[in-house]
């Protein structure tokens, strides 16, 4: 049996009538539950526009898309893009699959997030957009990131999929950029089976992503819009008028149900989650073997992440070996150094100098869960585990 394990479920009773409700509608593709969701996501995260699909990483690949399509400032294959060395495969996928130049940079050893000198460094006057990733719930430092972009004109899309409700100066991590994406798979924050959010105060751009996450059809845009000016009164035509090249990202009505069930108990699951987390650097502050993750702002704490310090001679995978037979799941810090990755060799991107903090996090480090409920208990198990080993 499993004793610190990586995700549970949030769900309880409402979740299951939640879905129930749908059932007995007899519509269960996407539709006014999901349409409520949208509505109240955006009001939660403070954003104008939500847009809601079937998983975070279709919202990446929808929020890339959609950029190319804007009437000004749109972007084009061969541009420039910055992104962290350290992150999940689908930041980096539709940048590839768009024809976009990818420049990795090392990320920083104490946040996990970027090295912000050499981010500041590597922009360039060919850099057209920055990817920011708030890793296992912390946020970057965007105020900082802010005084890079200065008055540049370069587009900040924000990767917030591990980090729902982290805030810096009051203002919610996935709205400091054009557009924020998020993930409500099973082990995140809130759960909706599968399913991805994106979040804009950018109209056109929303619309965009309404016509391109159904088909590229027109049905789903007001009759006057941003994308074709304005809509026929032929509903018959205007039902199969295709005018972007789009996708089904549609997520089904049961999610949007579900969504706004778990939004109700979101506040309360990020106060366990902070909680548990102030109990964890309590006890592994200053701790002679790891180095854990520095808070910037208000951290919503994904996971908690364990780096081996130089001076410890034993190995990850001992330390993997070990909390695995004393039944306590872990995973290596997201993708580690996805430069490390044989899919590279598809991409067209370089290396901004050396990646030496995300091969170090590569080599040694790993992540434990977090919770939505008080697991103080689980913490102390880990803590006494990791003793007696290194004893």
């Amino acid at each position: 049996m499993i004793k610190y394990e990586l995700a549970l479920s949030s769900w309880d009773d409402n979740e299951i009538k939640a879905i129930k409700r749908v059932l007995d509608s007899n519509r269960t593709t996407m539709g006014e539950y999901v349409r409520r969701y949208e509505e109240e996501f955006a009001c939660f995260v403070g954003s104008k526009y939500c847009v809601m699909v079937n998983s975070g990483s279709s919202a990446n690949l929808l929020g890339v898309a959609a950029l190319f399509y804007r009437k000004k400032y749109n972007l084009k294959p061969g541009d420039e893009v910055i992104v962290p060395a350290v992150s999940w495969p689908t930041t980096y996928y539709p940048l590839y699959q768009y024809g976009l130049r990818l420049k990795f940079v090392d990320i920083d050893l104490a946040t996990l997030n970027y090295d912000l000198k050499k981010l500041q460094e590597a922009v360039s006057e060919n850099t057209r957009m920055i990817v920011i990733v708030n890793l296992l719930g912390n946020p970057n430092d965007f105020s900082q990131i802010q005084k890079i972009i200065n008055d540049k004109n370069i587009i900040l899309f924000e990767d917030n999929c591990e980090s729902l409700g982290a805030e810096l100066n009051g203002r919610q991590a996935g709205t400091w950029g054009l557009l924020g994406t998020y993930s409500s798979f099973f082990s995140h924050h809130i759960s909706t089976m599968e399913g991805g959010m994106i979040v804009t105060d950018d109209e056109e751009l929303y619309q965009i992503m309404l016509c391109m996450r159904a088909h590229g059809w027109t049905r789903n845009l007001p009759k006057k819009n941003l994308v074709t000016t304005q809509k026929s009164d032929n509903q018959f035509e205007e039902l199969y008028r295709f005018v972007l090249p789009g996708y089904n990202f549609r997520p089904i009505e049961m999610m949007g149900a579900i969504g706004s069930e778990q939004l109700k108990k979101l506040s309360d699951f990020l106060k366990f989650r902070r909680s548990n987390a102030a109990y964890f650097i309590n006890i592994f502050n200053n701790n002679p073997s790891f180095f854990i993750q520095k808070e910037i702002g208000q951290s919503s704490w994904f996971g908690f992440s364990l780096v081996l310090k130089p001076n410890v001679s034993i190995t990850r995978k001992e330390i993997m070996d070990y909390l695995t037979k004393k039944n306590i799941e872990v995973r290596p810090i997201v993708a580690g150094n996805f430069t490390k990755n044989e899919v590279l060799k598809y991409f067209n991107y370089e290396l901004y100098g050396e990646m030496k903090n995300a091969e170090y996090i590569d080599k040694n480090g790993f992540f434990v869960g977090n919770h939505h409920f008080d697991i103080r208990d689980k913490i102390d198990y880990l803590y006494e585990a990791l003793g007696n080993f290194l004893k």
